[in-house]
């Protein structure tokens, strides 16, 4: 997708609200074919509001009580959500998107749309001519990610933290990139729960109850953090 956009004399950038460092970093470990921009300050994303283009909703959480490594508060001014802006050379807008986090997105973590998708849109946008006005939002794109129920995704971080609290899946790197970190973390949770099973066939029931209770209390706070710092917009909510 990115050498048919360049093909046609554009070019493709991923900004993060991350450092420059870290995002440099993120795009040499993935080999995303694209240049990665650092805006910790924000400065893209006011520019993109203060000239009508695109709003994104921030979020400030730090992640605090569910035990975050340092990259994750590296974030001045918290983290915007995902958004995509296609614009012309003459500074017109050919696509917009952006992500409003809810449970079933996981917060903004999961559902963007596919590049298919937004690449279509952008063509049918450039057949209109350099004197149509902007595109309006997309609102119902196509999707790369099914709905993740929110109980799961709180359960792999459960089980990404060894289920004594609940840990996020940040960006490392090597061996420990996301994408193997969750397929372990799923491999735990299966484990996990047959544990459970045993224990409810072999032990006495007051036991497995007392054991239950005692884990349950134990995870209760890093479960509350994961629920009060995830961003759950309302449907006709706008950014601040």
């Amino acid at each position: 997708m990115t050498e048919a956009i360049r093909a046609g004399g554009g070019e493709v950038y991923a900004i993060t609200s991350e450092p420059h460092s870290l995002a440099k970093n993120a795009q040499d470990d993935w080999d995303s074919g694209m240049e990665h921009v650092g805006d910790p300050h924000q400065e893209i994303a006011q520019t993109c509001r203060d000239r009508g283009w695109l709003s994104l909703f921030t979020n400030d959480w730090d992640g605090d009580g569910i035990g975050v490594t340092a990259s994750w508060r590296s974030n001045p001014k918290g983290y915007y959500q995902p958004g995509v802006i296609v614009l012309s050379r003459e500074g017109r807008v050919l696509y917009r998107w952006r992500c409003r986090p809810t449970r079933w997105n996981t917060g903004g973590a999961t559902r963007r749309p596919t590049p298919e998708h937004v690449w279509k849109k952008v063509q049918s946008a450039l057949a209109e001519g350099p004197d149509a006005p902007d595109v309006a939002h997309d609102d119902d794109p196509v999707l790369d990610w099914q709905a993740n129920p929110w109980p799961i995704f709180v359960l792999l971080l459960l089980a990404n933290g060894w289920f004594l609290r609940p840990q996020v899946f940040d960006h490392r790197g090597g061996e420990f990139d996301v994408p193997k970190r969750l397929r372990r973390a799923l491999l735990r949770l299966v484990g996990f729960v047959a544990a459970w099973g045993v224990a409810a066939w072999w032990l006495p029931t007051w036991v497995v109850t007392i054991a239950l209770g005692a884990w349950i209390v134990k995870v209760y706070p890093g479960i509350r953090a994961i629920h009060d710092g995830f961003q759950s917009v309302p449907q006709d909510a706008e950014p601040a």
